[in-house]
């Protein structure tokens, strides 16, 4: 009576960079696609490449993304008026914003209680869309605030 024979285990392959064919682990191309067994890219060599790709599209991304907001602003922004909010809680405050820039653009403002120097008591806005040189006046309801004392306001580019 024989042994049984034991079952071979299969090698763990991976697919070839060019054909997709299994090759072993510590391989990266296949007999057909590297005939004369050329060295493969060390795996540091490849990460490298990436990481540059990656930075490179940061960077780009960043410097477009200055190019479309250059010329937006600055903003001056003051609270024209202030009264109580007809739910019965907090105020509504009128606010005007002037863009001084060259370019159509939104501001993001925190409109806050001049009180309060920890800025519990704040609000982040963002206004509509204004033209260079123009001012846009909006309500905006809060949840602090007293109609006997003007709530501060400032804003800049988004």
């Amino acid at each position: 009576m024989t042994a049984p024979a034991t079952p071979l285990r299969p090698t763990q392959t991976h697919p070839c960079a060019r054909c997709g064919s299994p090759v072993a682990l510590d391989v990266g191309l296949c007999e057909r696609c590297n005939p004369l067994g050329l060295k493969d890219s060390a795996s540091s060599q490849v990460h490298g490449t990436v990481f540059i790709a990656v930075a490179l599209a940061v960077i780009g991304l960043a410097f477009g993304a200055l190019l479309l907001t250059a010329g937006i602003g600055p903003f001056v922004a003051r609270v024209s008026a202030m009264r109580p909010a007809q739910t019965g809680t907090g105020l509504v405050a009128t606010i005007e914003v002037r863009n001084d820039g060259r370019s159509t653009g939104s501001a993001t403002c925190r409109l806050s209680d001049p009180n309060d120097t920890a800025l519990v008591s704040s609000a982040v806005i963002y206004t509509p869309r204004i033209q260079p040189g123009a001012t846009a006046t909006f309500e905006q309801e809060v949840p602090f605030g007293s109609v006997d004392r003007m709530l501060s306001i400032t804003c800049g580019r988004p």
